[in-house]
């Protein structure tokens, strides 16, 4: 039971975060549940979760959503299915943790991911397929998703709106994949998936009325600063695991 209290605290105190920077906070949840949980019951939990974060978040910002960014970016993320589906891959959990946390490092050292434009079509194509590969492999990929949207003209509100759009359909992608496609099996108790869903939509809330309280300066320099530190304890979490 106290595990299962952790968790939930987990999941509205990491739906706060990503209410108010976009990002961040599913990385967080995903360290967390791979360190108390099996690959299979992290991924289907996190992906219940994220899932109905993102898509509170996105409701809550439904003005600021650029709906012609989605048909582009499902045709990336289908052909991201269609591949994992003839892997039929289940990483360790020790792998996901590293990648998760390399994922913010690769976009900051990057100078070409760095230049991208999430409002460009090719690049939205690209960006459904790389961030919904990263969400089936790692659980979490909200600092690589961040990577489409630095050169953008969207403001920090259209930013968080159009990201929690597109990780609400990746993540239900990753329930249908772990589900359904490769029919893992979750051994987590039914009940703490509604509470976790039901704290966070309450987090996503929070967060996104925190988020009007920011600028846009702020707004960037903070989630790195935030992102990078989280990612780089995710690594060295993910090596510990695989040497010991």
């Amino acid at each position: 039971m106290i595990l299962y209290l952790v968790i939930v605290v987990s999941v509205f105190a990491t739906s706060v975060l990503s209410g108010i920077l976009g990002m961040a906070g599913g990385m967080i949840l995903m360290a967390i549940l791979i360190s108390t949980a099996t690959v299979a019951n992290a991924m289907m939990l996190h992906g219940a979760v994220q899932a109905t974060a993102n898509g509170s978040r996105a409701w809550f910002l439904r003005r600021q959503i650029n709906w012609r960014l989605l048909p582009p970016y499902m045709l990336g993320a289908a052909g991201s299915v269609a591949m994992f589906t003839l892997l039929a891959l289940v990483p360790d959990a020790g792998v996901v943790l590293i990648l998760v946390g390399i994922f913010p490092w690769l976009a900051r050292v990057s100078k070409h991911l760095r230049g991208l434009d999430i409002t460009r079509p090719v690049t939205t194509v690209c960006c459904g397929f790389v961030v919904t590969s990263a969400q089936l492999l790692a659980g979490a990929s909200g600092p690589l998703l961040d990577v489409f949207y630095v050169n953008s003209p969207l403001n920090r509100q259209q930013i968080v709106a159009n990201k929690a759009l597109t990780q609400t359909l990746g993540h239900l992608l990753k329930i249908v994949y772990y589900g359904i496609i490769v029919a893992v099996s979750t051994t987590l108790p039914t009940g703490l998936f509604f509470a976790a869903i039901i704290v966070a939509v309450a987090g996503s809330r929070v967060g996104t009325i925190l988020l009007v309280r920011w600028n846009d300066a702020d707004f960037q320099r903070v989630s790195q600063i935030i992102i990078l530190t989280i990612a780089t304890l995710c690594i060295a979490q993910g090596v510990f695991r695989l040497v010991s």
